[in-house]
């Protein structure tokens, strides 16, 4: 007998209609890189028409899932915030595996699945390798829903050049799991992970192309990281299997 629990429960029809059009599937996808891009990139994106493009973009903007800003006769749209990117990062574990027809695609997803942008944090192959290392040398604790630091995590973090006060200061979770959907295991997200990974790309460790997820970990980062945590990273696999001994 029904007993009612849907009527009390929040209404994820509603999200998987907006999700479940293709194109506004491929718009939210290509900005989970967290930056803002006009109507008329995520059209091309979308492979629909501007007109089509401002419904569909209206439609995920109504519903809560993207924000828009206005400079001058442009819109930008980004994602509404860190949970849409998580939302998506989930949904992305468990649907079916993406089809590989030719060596393009194939040569995308082994670098999607090395290193990229998770919204404002580093996911994939690199940033759970990182996560995990910052787990083994106890700079954080896994506390299952957050992640704790402790008093070596706040010199090994600003030794790095991450003020971790001020990562608390921001409107945001400061450091907790984002379940990693090629790696299937958590990587650094929150304000920590966004700081971590500004630093990264400041430092000039991580090249981020403008059109794509994927990061490029530049020699420089490979090394360095490397060093500093001492971790693998010259050859891409497992990164359960990358701490070393």
């Amino acid at each position: 007998m029904y007993d009612g629990t849907m009527d009390a429960y929040p209404d994820i029809l509603t999200i998987g209609k907006l999700i479940g059009d293709p194109a506004r599937a491929a718009m939210l996808v290509a900005l989970l890189d967290g930056r803002s891009r006009p109507a008329s990139e995520l059209a091309w994106i979308a492979h629909v028409s501007r007109p089509a493009a401002s419904a569909h973009l209206s439609k995920l903007e109504e519903g809560g899932l993207l924000e828009v800003a206005s400079e001058g006769r442009y819109r930008y749209y980004r994602l509404k915030n860190a949970e849409v990117g998580q939302a998506l990062e989930t949904l992305a574990r468990i649907a079916p595996p993406a089809t590989v027809g030719s060596l393009r695609t194939s040569e995308e997803l082994a670098s999607l699945r090395f290193a990229r942008i998770c919204y404002d944090h580093l996911a994939g192959y690199v940033g759970v390798c990182l996560t995990q290392a910052f787990l083994v040398k106890q700079w954080l604790l896994d506390q299952g829903q957050d992640y704790d630091i402790t008093e070596a995590g706040i010199h090994g973090f600003e030794d790095m050049g991450i003020s971790v006060e001020v990562a608390r200061r921001t409107r945001r979770a400061f450091a907790y799991p984002c379940r990693d959907w090629s790696e299937n295991q958590p990587h650094l997200a929150g304000a920590l992970g966004a700081a971590l990974f500004k630093l990264l790309g400041d430092l000039g460790w991580v090249d981020r192309a403008y059109a794509k997820r994927t990061v490029q970990l530049t020699d420089t980062g490979r090394h360095k990281l490397s060093q500093l945590l001492e971790i693998d990273l010259e050859q891409p696999g497992n990164a359960s299997n990358l701490l070393t001994p």
